[in-house]
């Protein structure tokens, strides 16, 4: 498995829904600055997060719905992490407790606030 080691001054990470976006920026002290709900398209969620763009990372967990999240990355020059949804923890900070880990696997702690930098 392939971690993220770049730093920045801003981590977005992003619960993607069908119909909306709950997305959450820390600072590199792990300090929350935004934490809101958008609707799921490109420019409200370049309006909410244009504050934070000069050096950005924006992750969200590999689903059905994050293609569109790359290409608006990458349109915008934006670093984009794509990551596992077995070693991610929601938006609120909580971690999978109800999953049953492996023996000697990770708890799902990789990506929470800003120890998967």
């Amino acid at each position: 498995m392939n971690f993220y080691i770049s730093t920045h001054r801003h981590y977005c990470g992003i619960d993607l829904h069908a119909i909306s976006l709950y997305v959450r920026i820390l600072n590199q002290q792990g300090e929350t600055l935004l934490h809101k709900e958008t609707p799921a398209s490109p420019e409200p969620l370049l309006r909410l997060i244009e504050t934070y763009l000069d050096d950005l990372v924006i992750g969200v967990e590999c689903m059905h719905c994050w293609y569109w999240i790359a290409d608006f990355c990458e349109d915008q020059g934006i670093a984009f992490i794509l990551g596992h949804a077995l070693y991610m923890t929601n938006s609120s900070g909580k971690n999978l407790d109800s999953f049953s880990w492996p023996e000697g696997k990770s708890t799902g702690r990789t990506f929470q606030c800003h120890s998967w930098r």
